[in-house]
């Protein structure tokens, strides 16, 4: 597995968690990382094997998630010529890849109870063996593992095996999300802007404006850095008014045409089946006094009511940022610039 990926970043969490990666790559043990979709446990597995005495070996990546499951175990530790239908010829599989190399299994809670057994032999005594074969093969490989999921959960639902898992956290190292590393959006959003310019084949990268850098940082990212770099390159690629980049569109479905959920009774209406008609309430004094506030009356109304819960919320936790912000949600980053666009950083001390 060859990448051009960079991993970056500067906030303490991020870098506490490589640096336990870091020093696991030179046991050869296995390893878990646990981490939301999209915070680069993929890159942590290959720093994992880069820094490994196992280096120059092969990095084979299998997504347990990507394959039903009949197919997972044939994938994993291979077939025989016959073994089922469709097998016309021998395969290696994955573990036989990796010989001698690291085998990143990504999406590990996703595999079957049957695969996980086989996993835990393999693990266990270093030997497989192919579908439809009576005879062992040994395997000297070493196991990184990938999930977004709380396995000691799955292990008490009897969804994994406490064995196995046992085997795989020699040691586990949690990616912190996006959201708690606000510290390196900015880092990374202008990495990911200035690649995006460089390959548009622009002159020069002038960065991003005051209004796009708030939006940036102010998002909670559920996507993490994944979901980072798509907005930033569309707004990079979207960009043609020249110097700094100052806007940002988070959804990229947001449009006045998408189109609109139906009802059951809905879609039998349009395909020509009998709906009743749905009765129309009579809207209240609120709702009629709502449809009547136009885009400027809106905007406004939001800002007021953001503003009112800061000041609000500053209030019941006596002026201490960090106990408003944990009250909100937020981080302190985050919080700071709501409470400078709101003009009440004069308010705090």
């Amino acid at each position: 597995m060859e990448r051009t990926s960079q991993v970056i970043g500067q906030s303490g969490a991020f870098l506490d968690a490589l640096e336990r990666a870091s020093r696991a790559a030179a046991l050869d043990r296995p390893v878990l990382v646990i981490g939301e979709r999209g915070t680069g446990k993929e890159l942590v597995a290959e720093r994992l094997h880069r820094l490994s005495p196992r280096w120059d070996q092969p990095l084979v990546v299998m997504n347990c998630a990507a394959l039903p499951e009949t197919l997972i175990e044939a994938e994993l530790f291979g077939h025989e010529a016959g073994a089922f239908t469709g097998a016309t010829k021998a395969r290696t599989g994955r573990f036989e890849e990796a010989d001698g190399g690291t085998l990143f299994l990504d999406e590990l809670g996703t595999l079957s109870m049957g695969a996980q057994e086989r996993l835990l032999r393999a693990v266990e005594y270093g030997e497989i063996t192919r579908i439809g074969s009576s005879r062992p093969v040994r395997v000297d490989v070493r196991i990184v593992a990938a999930t977004n999921e709380h396995l000691p959960d799955k292990v008490d639902r009897h969804e994994f095996r406490a064995d196995l898992l046992d085997r795989l956290s020699f040691e586990v190292v949690t990616l912190p999300p996006l959201r708690s590393r606000a510290g390196d959006i900015p880092v990374l959003a202008d990495h990911f802007g200035r690649r995006m310019a460089a390959e548009l084949g622009r002159d020069r990268w002038y960065g991003f404006g005051p209004t796009a850098l708030d939006t940036l940082t102010t998002h909670r990212w559920p996507g993490n850095v994944r979901e980072l770099r798509n907005v930033v390159e569309r707004a990079v690629y979207r960009w043609e008014a020249g110097g700094a980049v100052d806007r940002i569109e988070i959804d990229p479905f947001a449009s006045p045409y998408r189109p609109q959920s139906q009802s059951p009774a809905a879609a039998r209406a349009e395909r020509g089946g009998a709906a009743p008609p749905a009765p129309t309430p009579e809207p209240a004094d609120e709702e009629v006094a709502a449809c009547e506030v136009g885009p400027s009356d809106f905007k406004s109304r939001v800002a007021r009511f953001e503003r009112e819960l800061l000041a609000r919320t500053l209030a019941e936790h006596r002026f201490n940022q960090r106990h408003t912000a944990e009250a909100l949600g937020l981080s302190y980053d985050q919080l700071r610039h709501a409470l400078r666009r709101h003009d009440l950083i004069g308010t705090v001390a």
